[in-house]
């Protein structure tokens, strides 16, 4: 009897095992790490406060053995700024090096610049009293200049990285923080390319099929747990302007609006373009144009934004995520703080500099700018009631100072009168229950006093005041209780870096310049041959019209065969043969080719495409086009010389006729002043000097180019090289005597 309840009291115990391992397997799929690419972090938060979280954001530090002031700057500023801050997360989006010779031509890998970049970072960590395990750092197109494969020899980032040092592998990463009853998930994502060419052929983002999958799993990974309201940020290096799309046609865009992203941060375009900021929307038509560019900073005007609200789906039908790029610490020394309060962002962007390295930062978290709202998403929340009252009760800000502060005050300005009429002046209040380190503060207000269907009638801003009696002012900005976003419009600098869709622009602009440049030349040509009426000057001279000027004009090109000829080779050439044969990578071997689909390095074709448009479009446009049009004008000038000539020799053209191959410049012989004349005819100068132009547009391209690409003139790109100043210097020849 004893033997058995042994034995059943074993078999208990055995199967109590079993059902402890069997139940311990999804406890740990939740609340630990579900692969090697996610990550959770805990804020152990539970007060109002601690629904505010921050995090920094860095990007183009582009450290450089020839410019060592910006590792120094970064190493003085930045860990007494972060011990201050004392951010949740330091996200580091990409160009971490610069990886350029001095004359900014040649671009690869240079290790000292990676040792440099962790010693710094290291120290970095240890001043801001952060757990390294908070920051993050991205590849960037110079990080992975010349770099064969990724994890290689010549792969420093994998080595000397924060990320590659903590073993952080693969192309997405994402940490997930939890505070004051939310979740706030940011993933990042490297989409440098596979095979890193050198530049300036190394300038779009390459999202991959595979890449969009785990950005997708990343993104949703929390969507199955309704209870806990997520907020979704991603961050990278290029902005989506310059990202292309994959091999079947996806784009970032559309798994960021699947999942209704807050926001993406980005880099890469720095500080000198402006302000770059863009809002993408979903909803629109198939045949948008915003496939090739988008005319403003909003999609929608906030007109018509309450047609898109409708409550009684729950979510807004429309989805949307801002992209916010950031400027450089390059030459800027820009750093961002973005919070997020209870789901809404908002951030600021700091110039740091060392005369101003105790002055003190704010942050207004809520009302927020109207300006950078989620459109849709804001009118949703305010008309469907989706928040808490509790949430509209008070004006938050975050306030971060080396000093005491005395007093923090929120002002609120009135634009209605015309002029800014202050409504509110209410000292802000501390919020020490904040768990992480108290930089959160807040006063009551009577919110509904201010709701009013005017995105920009209302202004806010927060005054600081330390120990010291420093002062410091928030900027001014505008807010809409409402959720009615105020419609923002770009500069044309911001419009073509932030608005043009290049990747998608491309081949519409290439295919464009090669339709217009063929057409020129065989069209003039068959007008030439094949047209019954003869289209000369002096036709023109007599029927005066447009339309015969233009046909005139159009036929005097071709009129010389043999630079017409050569011209149409060239171009000929240029779409169906390689312009180059240059070292793409940074170890030796065999050359790459490159054409205007890309470049070929043993045999994998098209790498670098659209990249390779910084060097098609502006050799056609300002190389090929213009040596078109000089020579046209040559040509040109020499028929108009010609007319000119023959009425001040008092001779009937007959004349000339009935001398077979004679030439007027033989005339001349007896007559040097009217060789002189024609030789220092203004028209034939200022060709001269638009030859001297374009030869040296295309001298700056060549030289750049054998410099970037090791190549030599003579062996490696002769055609692209000499074909355009020959063309010129024999199309000048041709047309300097006048043929009868």
């Amino acid at each position: 009897m004893t033997k058995k309840s042994n034995k059943h009291r074993m078999g208990l115990l055995y199967l109590l095992l079993h059902c402890i391992l069997l139940f311990s397997i999804p406890i740990v799929t939740v609340f630990s790490e579900p692969n090697s690419r996610t990550s959770f972090i805990d804020l152990k938060g539970g007060g109002a406060a601690d629904s505010v979280i921050w995090v920094v954001q860095l990007s183009d530090l582009h450290f450089s053995i020839h410019n060592p002031e910006r590792a120094i700057d970064f190493k003085e500023l930045i860990g007494p700024a972060l011990s201050i801050i004392h951010p949740s997360l330091v996200l580091i989006t990409g160009d971490l090096t610069d990886g350029k010779s001095k004359d900014l031509l040649t671009m690869n890998q240079i290790e000292e610049e990676w040792k440099e970049y962790e010693q710094v970072t290291e120290e970095v960590i240890k001043r801001s009293g952060i757990d390294r395990e908070r920051f993050y750092d991205l590849r960037g197109n110079h990080d992975n200049f010349g770099v064969p494969e990724v994890g290689g020899e010549l792969d420093y980032f994998s080595k000397y990285s924060i990320n590659g040092r903590l073993g952080r592998k693969g192309h997405v990463h994402s940490v997930t923080l939890q505070s004051g009853g939310r979740r706030h998930l940011f993933v990042g994502l490297d989409t440098t390319m596979n095979v890193g060419l050198r530049g300036p052929t190394n300038l779009f983002g390459h999202p991959t099929d595979k890449l969009l999958t785990d950005l997708d799993g990343e993104l949703a990974q929390w969507d199955s747990q309704h209870a806990t309201p997520v907020t979704k940020v991603s961050f990278g290096h290029f902005p989506l302007s310059f990202s292309a799309a994959t091999d079947s046609g996806k784009t970032l865009k559309d798994v960021f609006l699947k999942h209704s992203l807050s926001a993406y941060l980005c880099g890469h375009l720095h500080t000198r373009f402006g302000n770059l900021k863009r809002h993408h929307q979903s909803g629109h038509n198939f045949l948008s144009l915003e496939k090739y560019f988008q005319p403003n900073v909003h999609q929608n005007t906030y007109e018509s934004n309450t047609d898109n609200v409708n409550c009684s789906n729950g979510d807004p039908s429309v989805k949307e995520f801002w992209e916010w790029e950031m400027g450089d610490w390059r030459k800027s020394r820009v750093m961002r703080i973005l919070a997020i309060d209870s789901g809404l962002v908002s951030f600021v962007d700091i110039k740091l500099n060392k005369s101003e390295s105790e002055k003190t930062i704010v942050l207004p978290t809520f009302p927020l700018d109207s300006r950078y709202m989620l459109t849709t998403s804001s009118l949703h929340d305010y008309y469907c009631q989706t928040k808490d009252l509790l949430f509209y009760e008070s004006i938050r800000a975050l306030v971060f100072s080396r000093s005491a502060i005395v007093s923090v005050t929120a002002k609120i300005y009135d634009s209605s009168p015309g002029e800014l009429d202050m409504v509110l002046d209410a000292t802000m209040r501390k919020l020490e229950e904040n768990s992480t380190t108290g930089n959160l503060y807040a006063v009551p207000w009577n919110w509904r006093a201010f709701e009013d269907d005017s995105p920009d009638r209302y202004w806010l801003q927060i005054e600081a005041v330390d120990t010291m009696g420093r002062s410091v002012l928030s900027d001014i900005r505008p807010f809409s209780i409402n959720g009615v976003t105020l419609k923002i419009r770009w500069t044309w600098k911001e419009f073509l870096v932030m608005g043009c869709q290049w990747a998608s622009l491309y081949y519409p602009i290439l295919w464009s310049i090669l339709f217009s440049l063929f057409s020129i030349l065989l069209f003039s040509r068959a007008l030439l041959r094949f047209s019954k009426k003869n289209y000369s000057f002096k036709n023109f001279s007599v029927e005066k019209g447009f339309a015969s000027g233009l046909l005139w004009l159009l036929t005097e090109f071709s009129r010389i065969s043999s630079v017409w000829c050569s011209m149409l080779v060239y171009v000929i050439y240029l779409v169906f043969f390689p312009w180059f044969f240059g070292e793409v990578l940074t170890v030796d071997g065999d050359k790459g080719s490159m054409t205007y689909k890309g470049w070929t390095v043993d045999k994998q074709v098209h790498i670098g495409f659209p990249d390779v448009m910084v060097i098609v479009i502006p050799h056609l446009v300002f190389v090929v086009f213009p040596t078109v049009f000089v020579i046209w004008a040559l040509a040109t000038e020499r028929t108009v010389y010609r007319e000119h000539y023959l009425s001040q020799s008092a001779k009937k053209e007959d004349d000339y006729v009935r001398a077979p191959k004679r030439h007027v410049k033989n005339d001349y012989q007896n007559g040097k002043r009217l060789k002189l004349l024609r030789g220092r005819t203004w028209v034939r100068i200022l060709l001269v000097i638009f030859c001297l132009i374009i030869c040296w547009k295309h001298w700056k391209s060549c030289r750049a180019m054998s410099k970037a690409y090791e190549m030599n003139p003579f062996l490696h790109f002769p055609v692209y090289c000499f074909s355009v100043p020959l063309l010129l210097a024999y199309a000048f020849y041709k047309t300097m005597g006048v043929q009868i």
